[in-house]
């Protein structure tokens, strides 16, 4: 197909270059701010957000191997490049703040920049520098693309409830950073007063919360060519948005997929699960305190808690391990109001090793702050690899009661047995409308959680459905509509 242009050639070719001489204008603007605040690339710190599984370690390398050859490109002297889970052994080293006094102390002299970012976060250098340049290294800046909620949230305590949308937080995937006196003063205040937090539950948003410090302290400082799509040629940074895939996607006859139910759920929640994501699973079990063979549900003889289900979630391990057939790889635990979409799991699980002990999922933490430990946070969904689940039962790591909060202890084991958690942020422990649409939109969702107040069936087929899943759903209720 050929494009004919509304304008004459000659028309077009002296607007080509009124846009040009904006831009090189433009251009001499920046480079004239940039030369008061020169800063040369072994000025800035980098720290990828890196995580100790094989995959995510290979992903970080990669990302750091891209850094090196274009400051190489560049012919400055290199820059620090560091990988976060090699700089501590610490529980809680991928909260960042426990790591601040150490950069403080490490880079305070010779550095002007930490800039964070995550493996997946594509990062042209020359823009980046020409970006920070525009900043006074010698002040407090925390930089970065801006989030805000659009209604107030569980997940963050439902905090300026008022008008949510005022507090900015940054989008991790865009990068962030940290001008090294802003370090230093944080680093002052974490030696004088210790994290009060005991949860760790959304880890841009308490950065935000405590540099901001009740109003004392420092909001974010938007940066518009922090990105996380490719749209524009002045993005320092992107974000590669695609499902992971390694190969093949994982046989679905490969994953058991439990599901915690309890008999007042039979009703409302089962057939919920039936209409949307089970058709997907190859294998799948409903587990509950009450034997009901319409559905079929499973009795495992653990009284149904309020809370916790701890007793449950061990009695499915345990099952699983010894009583399931042909030695399945993996185990995905979810709510009965979980939604999840299985083919994109299977693309996940293609990138994770099952002979490895894999415990997958959305990452919180508890007390990391004075130790404590991660956990995978239920309701997104659990994912465990054969081997994770053969040490945790080999230990004697159990519940301490039968209603206690299965995913922190399996947490607290899985510590113990210096098996770390690990993260992906395409689960998520709540509904869709609790997170930020900016922050949505450069994922492939795997699942959400929770109906409270929102059509679960909508939801799974907006976010969820494979593409020809739905194309036949929307078929099927035109031919409906034709016979009505």
């Amino acid at each position: 197909m050929f494009l004919i242009s509304p304008f004459p050639p000659a028309l077009a070719l002296v607007s080509e270059d009124v846009k040009k001489e904006a831009k090189q204008s433009k251009n001499l603007e920046k480079s004239d701010i940039s030369k008061k605040n020169d800063i040369d690339l072994k000025e800035i710190v980098f720290v990828i957000q890196s995580q100790s599984n094989s995959f995510h370690v290979k992903k970080a390398e990669q990302l750091k191997r891209s850094i090196l050859k274009q400051s190489a490109d560049l012919t400055q002297e290199m820059p620090t490049v560091l990988l976060l889970h090699q700089l501590a052994q610490q529980e809680g080293a991928w909260t960042i703040l426990p790591l601040l006094p150490h950069f403080s102390v490490m880079y305070s002299r010779n550095s002007s920049w930490i800039f964070f970012c995550e493996e997946e976060t594509r990062i042209q250098i020359i823009q980046l520098l020409e970006t920070l340049r525009r900043y006074d290294p010698s002040k407090e800046w925390f930089l970065g693309k801006a989030l805000h909620d659009e209604e107030s949230t569980i997940i963050h305590h439902y905090a300026f409830s008022e008008n949510p949308t005022v507090f900015k937080y940054p989008d991790l995937a865009a990068g962030w950073a940290l001008s090294i006196p802003l370090v230093n003063k944080l680093t002052k205040r974490l030696k004088s007063e210790s994290l009060k937090s005991d949860f760790t539950i959304d880890l841009k948003h308490e950065i935000a919360l405590y540099i901001w410090d009740g109003g004392d302290g420092l909001p974010l400082t938007p940066v518009p060519e922090f990105c996380t799509d490719r749209v524009g040629s002045s993005c320092a940074t992107s974000f590669q948005s695609s499902l992971p895939l390694c190969g093949n996607p994982v046989k679905k006859e490969d994953i058991f997929v439990a599901v915690k139910t309890c008999k007042k759920f039979h009703g409302d929640r089962i057939p919920i699960v039936k209409q949307t994501w089970a058709g997907q699973a190859g294998r799948l079990e409903y587990y509950s305190d009450y034997a009901d063979s319409s559905i079929p549900t499973v009795d495992l003889g653990i009284p149904n808690t309020d809370r916790g289900h701890c007793g449950k979630t061990f009695a499915i391990l345990e099952r699983f391990l010894n009583h399931s057939h042909d030695k399945i790889p993996w185990l995905v635990i979810v709510d009965d109001d979980t939604l999840i979409s299985i083919s994109r799991l299977r693309h996940l699980l293609s990138c994770y090793d099952a002979r490895e002990p894999v415990f997958l999922g959305e990452r919180y933490g508890y007390g990391l702050g004075t130790g404590g430990y991660s956990y995978v946070t239920g309701g997104g969904g659990m994912v465990f690899s054969r081997e994770a689940i053969r040490r945790l039962l080999a230990s004697k790591c159990r519940c301490y009661s039968n209603d206690a909060p299965d995913d922190m202890v399996l947490g607290m084991c899985f510590s113990g047995l210096g098996i770390p958690v690990t993260h992906s942020p395409l689960f998520h422990q709540a509904r869709p409308v609790d997170y930020p649409k900016d922050y949505l939109s450069h994922q492939v969702p795997v699942s959400f959680h929770k109906h409270w107040n929102i059509d679960p069936v909508k939801v799974y087929f907006t976010w969820l459905a494979p593409a020809e899943e739905d194309r036949a759903r929307q078929q099927s209720q035109r031919g409906l509509k034709e016979e009505l």
